[in-house]
């Protein structure tokens, strides 16, 4: 018998205890490490959500509003024939300010470099 243990039964139920022991660490480790930024990453998302939507309802709201300046205060420029312009330069204006807030985030997120390579 091996010093230390009195009987060969204490000997498995410690093994037993260890395995179960084991399992438990890994499964705490598991949970620690994937669903713990899991639920960080749920709320940066929520967050990122409902800022787009606030600004996409605000430029809707601002398009809407550039349309009518361009309608009421411009007196007789785009009447008749013409009465399609104020909605292409709204168009416009909503197509830049989209590819300006798309570079913007793209702008954030620059692909690693060689030399940001080498310094790691």
């Amino acid at each position: 018998m091996a010093p230390g243990r009195k009987d060969g039964k204490r000997g498995i139920s410690g093994l037993r205890d260890e395995s179960q022991e084991i399992v438990k660490l890994v499964v705490d480790y598991i949970k620690q490490e994937t669903l713990d930024p899991v639920k960080g990453l749920g709320r940066y998302v929520m967050f990122g959500v409902a800022g787009s939507v606030a600004l996409s309802i605000g430029l809707a709201i601002l398009a809407v509003g550039v349309l009518r300046l361009l309608q009421g205060e411009t007196g007789s420029t785009f009447t008749g024939n013409l009465s399609w312009i104020p909605y292409v330069i709204c168009a416009v204006l909503v197509v830049v300010i989209a590819a300006l807030a798309v570079k913007a985030v793209s702008r954030g997120q620059t692909p690693s470099t060689k030399s940001d390579k080498e310094q790691a």
